[in-house]
């Protein structure tokens, strides 16, 4: 998939520039006659709802392909089972930096103390996540994932289907397991599946490049719904989610890639047409092909590329699982006035390492909220106090997702032996002498 990145970029950024002042209009304009939005909020509404839409259509076969894929190409690599292992060790390792980093800055910023009383908008949040459920939600109830969902009004039962991401996670990985055991025999299984690959990543493509326009509207929504005012007291809190996102991205990766040999500034050059598109699409799935693009050509050997990246896309989020949970907790805590112990932030940093495979699907980060608020006995309606500015601060997380998806890939990767750094630093190869 082409993208011209940094046009891309203006166009984003130009997008939610248009989306600002037009919420602020759509704001202005009031209420319709009815007391619903009117008409240019709904339009805004509605295709924010539609590009939301488009993304969600396209997750399901996205991640059964790449997660089928990926773990077939396991069988390229000669020591599969400890790069695999590898992988999973290092995702807990900077899961638990991440969340002790967004720990210290919420016990020194303290965000949500100050609003104590404040009245602020609260959102309704569809997506719950407890232990139980995250549990139980492991178990395919269906080889298909499928979930449905009735709602009952004015008499009229309706019906919606919608896939269960994190038992389709499961169910892909056992498939991949299986074409292992079965070798040669699931090829043509394969080649369907890379085929279907290929084709979702083009329609992908298309999706992400209405990100200006979805971006514009999402953001207008926000203004017209809950308006700048109220936006505004969130301030602090969206300030001290950058700040540790800011810390997790700009110091602890470049010093864990110090720590192992590697300058920062080739894999953040290389890394950044990733993270940007991350950043403007606020999807780590979607930026899936771009971040295994970027990691071979940091010097990862193609083959365990193709097994990292699909697999950290849907359950590596340090910005989502990390950082923004644990944040979120102690501003919930504190708008509530109620005291958090030591015990509630290890109980936030077992949550942030062992369940971030929550993280699954684009509602991820709002899971591992209600995850946390759930497992500290906090009110699961403080989730729906940060719904407002979610757009905002879900644009740097998932940049933050990437860049880590990326990381983990390149520091394994050097660990094992199998990174290029000759294209790591961007020295060309230099041809062997003949002797005699």
């Amino acid at each position: 998939m082409t993208l011209h990145y940094r046009s891309f970029g203006f166009q984003v950024l130009a997008g939610m520039a248009v989306g600002l002042f037009l919420g602020l209009v759509a704001r202005q304009i009031g209420a319709g006659p009815d007391g619903d939005l009117n008409t240019l909020a709904q339009a805004l509404q509605t295709t924010g709802s539609a590009f939301v839409a488009l993304l969600k259509a396209v997750v399901p076969p996205l991640v059964f392909a790449a997660i089928v894929a990926s773990i077939a190409n396991l069988r390229a690599l000669d020591n599969a089972a400890r790069l695999a292992g590898q992988t999973l060790l290092w995702f807990a390792i900077t899961a638990l930096i991440a969340v002790v980093i967004s720990l210290a800055l919420g016990l020194l910023i303290q965000p949500g103390a100050g609003l104590h009383g404040a009245t602020l908008p609260i959102g309704q949040t569809s997506t719950r996540g407890g232990w139980l459920d995250f549990l139980k939600g492991l178990l395919p109830t269906n080889s298909l994932a499928l979930a449905a969902d009735s709602k009952s009004a004015d008499g009229i039962v309706t019906t919606t289907l919608s896939f269960n991401i994190l038992q389709l996670l499961v169910i892909s990985i056992a498939i991949g397991l299986a074409t292992l055991k079965v070798g040669d025999k699931a090829e043509p299984f394969l080649t369907f599946v890379r085929s279907l690959l290929a084709v979702v990543r083009a329609i992908l493509g298309w999706i992400i490049r209405l990100t200006p326009i979805g971006s514009a509207a999402l953001i207008g929504t926000a203004i017209a719904t809950y308006g700048w005012d109220a936006l505004a007291q969130l301030g602090t809190f969206a300030a001290a989610i950058y700040l540790g996102l800011a810390l997790v991205l700009l110091v602890i990766y470049p010093l864990l890639l110090a720590a192992n040999g590697l300058k920062p500034l080739p894999f953040f050059a290389k890394a950044w047409p990733a993270i940007q598109l991350g950043f403007v699409s606020r999807s780590s799935v979607g930026t899936l092909p771009v971040t295994e693009a970027v990691t071979e050509r940091i010097g990862v050997e193609k083959a365990y590329a193709a097994f990292a990246i699909p697999l950290a896309s849907t359950t590596k989020m340090d910005g989502c699982a990390s950082i923004y949970p644990a944040l979120a907790a102690i501003f919930v805590a504190g708008f509530y006035g109620i005291p958090l112990h030591a015990i509630d932030y290890v109980l936030i940093v077992i949550v942030s390492v062992i369940g971030s495979a929550a993280t699954a699907g684009l509602t991820g980060a709002i899971v591992m909220l209600t995850l946390t608020l759930s497992t500290l006995g906090l009110p699961l309606k403080g989730a729906g106090l940060l719904l407002a500015i979610d757009p905002i601060l879900d644009m740097g997380r998932t940049a933050v997702n990437v860049a880590g998806q990326v990381l983990v890939a390149t520091i394994v990767a050097r660990r094992e032996g199998i990174l290029d750094e000759n294209a790591y630093y961007g020295v060309a190869a230099q041809p062997a002498l003949e002797s005699g």
